[in-house]
């Protein structure tokens, strides 16, 4: 009897631990039937995602159909291509491999990054094309106007100490050896990529989107944008961007401008400056003078195919003025949109090769004026670009 008690215990015991765990089975498949709905959980467009990084804003919108999970891995992939560029060209990171390249001895060859040996060949060929308007050596000039990683002093530099940081300054004391990927410094210059390291940024991003088969979005990185697609396929809208009045305290949109898989960059002398005895110091450095520019170009917005090429010309226009500016322009043949200062009017002045891909229709309803045509052989010469999402 004792015998048929244990057994009939044993088999009770048996039968318990097999219904836990047909439980926990059930349990588990439909706690993972519930996971995997929320996952594939399909989200209404435009789908946007808002971060910070490089001191400034990013936005990126995807107009495809996404599902949660989708999205949520489309965010974590951007974001370690931002992250990527931060650590190799940031100036406020003690660990970017530009920072130690700054700090490696002169005329030795330093092993660099694919990514950082392809910003300094495209800075070096703009630098060479805008006959050093465009110089990435110019980092110490900039900390030294208190625009750069140090705490900002605010006061003018003397001329002594300007003349003496000039003699070192110049895009001759960079070399690249890209077939070997390695860079040197044969002077003892600060290179900073603050003018094309954001451009670069916003094409990376805009490469991961489209290696992961988005077809169509916009990337808006502190005002730098590319484009892709449509922002209403069903009614074959483009994206819209909105050109910047060059106004204190203000943003507001001069032109409206449709944006279709092209990127734009804008330079301008009217968001990062300080004032010292009433007068103004901008945040753009003349390499070639060692002091912030003075005239009356107060934009420049460059649209290319590739962002960082955008933002480094960019940048090298607003640096001569409008009638250098014009001419370079016009020598490499770039679609060029500039605001000019007219007392408190703005004039719009825009190369024939923007006239051209947006068409003359459009230019005249924006009320933009061509400049001159006639390219010579030879010259001696923040965010102000914003998405519009409204009809």
């Amino acid at each position: 009897m004792k015998k048929i008690k244990q057994k009939l215990a044993g088999e009770r015991s048996t039968r318990w631990r097999r219904t836990l765990i047909v439980m926990g089975s059930l349990l588990g498949l439909a706690m993972g039937v519930a996971g995997c709905s929320e996952s594939d959980r399909p989200l209404e467009p435009p789908v946007r995602f808002d971060g910070n990084i490089f001191g400034t804003f990013y936005q990126v919108t995807i107009m495809d159909p996404l599902t949660l999970g989708e999205s949520l891995d489309l965010e974590e992939g951007f974001k370690a291509e931002l992250e990527s560029v931060d650590q190799a060209m940031s100036t406020y990171r003690d660990d970017a491999e530009l920072i130690a390249f700054n700090e490696a001895p002169l005329e030795e060859w330093q092993p660099l990054s694919n990514e950082l040996i392809e910003v300094l060949a495209i800075s070096q060929s703009v630098a060479e094309a805008s006959h050093g308007a465009f110089d990435i050596t110019v980092g110490d000039l900039v900390n030294l106007w208190s625009f750069g990683p140090g705490a900002r002093t605010e006061v003018e530099p003397s001329d002594d100490v300007l003349a003496e940081q000039l003699t070192q300054v110049g895009f001759d004391a960079l070399e690249i050896d890209s077939q070997n990927m390695q860079a040197r410094r044969t002077r003892d210059v600060f290179v900073d990529l603050s003018g094309v390291a954001k451009g670069h940024a916003t094409d990376r991003v805009a490469a991961y989107l489209n290696q992961q088969g988005i077809e169509h979005y916009l990337v808006n990185l502190g005002g730098d944008l590319i484009a892709r697609g449509l922002r209403d396929e069903e009614e074959q809208t483009p994206w819209r961007i909105g050109i910047e009045v060059p106004e204190d305290g203000q943003q507001r949109a001069q032109h409206i401008i449709p944006l279709e898989s092209m990127s734009v960059a804008t330079s301008g002398d009217y968001r990062n400056y300080f004032e010292v005895d009433g007068q103004r110091f901008s945040h753009t450095i003349d390499p070639r003078t060692g002091r912030p520019v003075t005239h009356q170009l107060a934009s420049v917005s460059v649209f290319h195919p590739s962002n960082a090429w955008a933002d480094a010309w960019a940048t090298a226009l607003l640096v001569v003025g409008e009638e250098d500016a014009i001419q370079m322009a016009l020598d490499n043949s770039l679609k060029v949109l500039m605001l000019v200062r007219e007392g408190d009017e703005w004039r719009s002045i825009a190369s024939p090769e923007f006239i051209d891909y947006f068409g003359e229709t459009l230019v005249n309803e924006l009320g933009i004026e061509q400049f001159s045509t006639s390219p010579s052989p030879t010259t001696n010469t923040a965010p102000a670009v914003q998405p519009v999402t409204g009809e």
